[in-house]
């Protein structure tokens, strides 16, 4: 973690505390410091692993794209917390990490297919404020994926920027999950594209 979180992370104490612990070292390696801040709030915590959860199990739009709407979403909000956790889950779910490396500079990268330039765009358009999703990205999506996919990509993206906004908000960074595993470092945005 390369700061501070906003709220002192909490001592995760009790049987759900264990569970936790346990499947946290499970999936990640290790409990992370975001994981003691929600604990001051139990149930919140528990909504948002149960919110997580069932939306892992939907499965009408591909996951490779789906990561990759994730990240572009975490990339533009500066959640770097979720930025390192989608890095390590596409390399630990055999995604393309190549692709996914590449997504926080998206535009300039040449590694994206049309349908996948698609989809990050479409990511960004909804976490703007106010949404700028066009009639026309919405269209080429539904032609290229089918309405049920859009439909989850949507929801996918509007649960990724809720995570996202409370990590970057509680001051919740990343944790190092991505290099644990050996990974490249993520691409950086040039300055312009940055600001886009």
């Amino acid at each position: 973690m390369t700061g501070d979180t906003r709220i002192p992370p909490a001592e995760i104490t009790g049987l759900y505390g264990a569970v936790l612990k346990r499947f946290s070292r499970k999936m990640l390696g290790r409990v992370p410091d975001g994981l003691g801040v929600l604990w001051h709030h139990r149930q919140v915590l528990k909504f948002n692993f149960g919110l997580g959860r069932r939306a892992g199990k939907w499965n009408e739009c591909d996951k490779d794209l789906k990561s990759y709407a994730h990240m572009a979403v975490a990339s533009l909000i500066g959640c770097s917390f979720c930025l390192d956790l989608g890095y390590f889950q596409a390399h630990n779910e055999g995604l393309d990490v190549t692709k996914a490396r590449e997504v926080p500079r998206w535009r300039e990268s040449d590694v994206f297919t049309p349908l996948e330039r698609d989809v990050l765009e479409y990511a960004e358009a909804m976490s703007q404020t106010p949404p700028t999703v066009t009639d026309e990205l919405s269209a080429r999506l539904v032609t290229q994926l089918g309405a049920p996919a859009v439909v989850e990509l949507t929801a996918w993206v509007a649960l990724t920027n809720q995570f996202a906004r409370v990590n970057v908000a509680l001051g919740i960074e990343a944790e190092g999950l991505a290099a644990s595993c050996g990974l490249a470092p993520l691409a950086q945005p040039s300055g312009a594209a940055a600001h886009a």
